[in-house]
């Protein structure tokens, strides 16, 4: 269920991006933020830098091997080499079911030590936690080799309530 819609249980911030080392680095950033337990849903078109951001949260959170679209395999775990928390990249761009086919994959049981990254998970893992980062990247239409986008992020209930996002513009 959805956190009630107040200043309290949301926060936002809008960020342009004009590269893919951009977009890497927003992610950078976003894994200083994260700790065990996030749920982070990423929302874009096909090309729009879902996997290229989820590459710099690997980055950011030091962990195990190349993170790439786990498209055909659903979903990656990537321990941490750290200490830090496991990053699990979920692409439910297949997963037609909502919850119920989201919860064959187990990631409520991956979710209090993990974080976890869904691609394409609107409408479909909302009620894994009623605190979440959704993030959108809107990307230029029209000419597919601009590398312009905007990335909204917005943090939903009590976890995020509290978080500067605007501080991933620097």
């Amino acid at each position: 269920m959805e956190a009630p819609h107040s200043p309290a249980a949301e926060s936002a911030a809008r960020l342009p991006v004009d590269s893919p080392e951009l977009m890497r680095d927003v992610g950078r950033r976003l894994a200083k933020l994260l700790r065990p337990g996030d749920l982070v849903m990423l929302t874009g078109e096909l090309g729009a830098g879902k996997t290229t951001l989820t590459r710099g949260l690997g980055e950011g959170l030091g962990v195990r091997g190349a993170v790439t679209s786990p498209t055909f395999v659903i979903a990656r775990v990537h321990p941490s080499l750290t200490g830090g928390p496991a990053l699990v990249h979920v692409d439910a761009y297949r997963l037609g079911g909502g919850l119920d086919e989201m919860e064959d994959l187990d990631l409520d049981v991956s979710l209090p030590e993990s974080v976890v990254v869904v691609e394409w998970g609107d409408g479909k893992v909302e009620d894994l936690s009623d605190d979440r980062l959704h993030v959108l990247i809107h990307r230029v239409v029209g000419d597919t080799e601009d590398d312009r986008r905007e990335v909204t992020l917005t943090g939903h209930g009590t976890r995020w309530a509290a978080v500067d996002l605007a501080l991933l513009a620097g």
